[in-house]
């Protein structure tokens, strides 16, 4: 059997020559060595291939390093070059590694998986702190809901609650009224607005001009209630789609009062505040600490009767609104869950909503505990007060 000289480079026999006329009927001539070396590439892609000799040039090598290549060479077999002549660069040589130049787009991204290896680790240290819980995730594609200024906004009432908020002892400045006054006209307001149907933020705006309002004028007790309506009225301006016209409220209040009083008053106050009707209420952070608390509808409603009861009481008023309305959320799952702990200046703050929930029910001040008796309001005044966090108490 003759020898085959498929493995000579730039020899190729009769039938070889015929077989690549036949083939490419006619196209190529005799082939060359470099068309050997063309297909002897292609065949390298077979697995199990043969190794073969390349022509081409060599430079001499020493021979610590002829010995190294022969060791690389039996690992993995070497890629020719296209050209004549290549130059062989050992990486494992550290004088030579370092004359390569790394191109800008590898140390670019280098140094952006550096950087989100060090965010993962920080990451890693933050979720072992806690998990985080997002409460505004349902809500981005809502415009309504505002999530991409929600923490502004709570940041800005977080500093304006302070400024926003009567003095806790206005009172002593005023000579014909005092705090039981007060707490009527709070009380009979609660009424009205129940009976009116007006919006929730409404009833504590009113109670928040009316305080602001005393805190800086002279009222006698005659114009006490005037005060009350006018305030509502402002507070409907400023919340209401539908604002209750003059002579309603004239009406509801026994026509004690006329129409140009009404309007007289509504100057003075308006001008007397500098027209600033935007302070924060308790109901803004009410909304917000209920929404993070995953309330369900019993929890709300209850929330809101323990922060009414407050509304009518003047020693309330000591305390800020965000802490009122974190008071009363955590009254509220202390008395429908069981008892939690908190901060002492919360539980001192729900100690007092609960006894105010305890005398709901008596006295002649009960507007408040009418109002969520009724069905609308899911009989949240029923609920048995969390008498637990008055024994706790040390």
């Amino acid at each position: 059997m003759a020898g085959s000289d498929e493995n000579n480079p730039g020899v190729i026999g009769p039938s070889q020559e015929v077989g690549l006329r036949a083939g490419a009927r006619g196209k190529f001539a005799a082939a060359t060595g470099q068309n050997r070396r063309a297909l002897s590439i292609v065949n390298r892609d077979v697995v199990g291939a043969p190794p073969f000799p390349c022509a081409v040039k060599k430079r001499p090598l020493s021979e610590k390093f002829a010995a190294e290549m022969a060791n690389k060479q039996q690992m993995k077999p070497e890629v020719p070059n296209e050209s004549d002549d290549f130059t062989i660069i050992d990486l494992d040589d550290p004088k030579e590694s370092n004359d390569i130049e790394v191109p800008m787009f590898e140390r670019h991204v280098e140094a952006m998986l550096e950087e989100i290896d060090r965010m993962e680790e920080v990451e890693m240290e933050d979720i072992a702190e806690g998990p985080f819980l997002d409460i505004d995730n349902g809500d981005k594609k809502n415009p309504l809901a505002v999530v991409e200024y929600i923490g502004d906004l709570y940041k800005f009432y977080r500093k304006a609650e302070c400024t926003g908020c009567a003095p806790p002892n206005y009172m002593a400045q005023q000579h014909d009224i005092n705090e039981k006054m007060r707490a009527i006209l709070i009380d009979w307001l609660i009424e009205v607005h129940y009976k009116f149907e007006l919006m929730e933020e409404t009833l504590y705006l009113t109670v928040n001009v009316i305080d602001r309002f005393l805190s800086v004028h002279q009222v006698v007790r005659k114009k006490l209630q005037l005060v009350g309506i006018t305030a509502m009225l402002l507070a409907c301006k400023y919340e209401e789609v539908s604002v209750p016209v003059v002579e309603d409220l004239i009406l509801i209040s026994d026509k004690a009062y006329s129409r140009k009083e009404v309007l007289d008053m509504e100057k003075l106050m308006i001008n007397t505040l500098q027209f600033n009707l935007s302070s924060p209420t308790p109901y803004v952070f009410m909304r917000r600490f209920l929404k993070a608390a995953q309330s369900n509808k019993k929890l709300e409603l209850l929330s809101f009767f323990m922060i009414e009861l407050c509304l009518v009481e003047y020693e309330m008023l000591k305390f800020p609104p965000s802490l009122l309305a974190a008071a009363a959320i955590f009254t509220a799952q202390c008395t429908i869950g069981g008892f939690k702990h908190w901060s002492k200046t919360c539980e001192d703050c729900s100690r007092m909503m609960v006894t105010f929930h305890q005398k709901a029910g008596t006295g002649k001040l009960t507007g408040v505990q009418r109002k969520y008796c009724t069905s609308k309001y899911g009989y949240a005044a029923k609920t048995e007060p969390a008498t637990f966090l008055l024994e706790a108490k040390s």
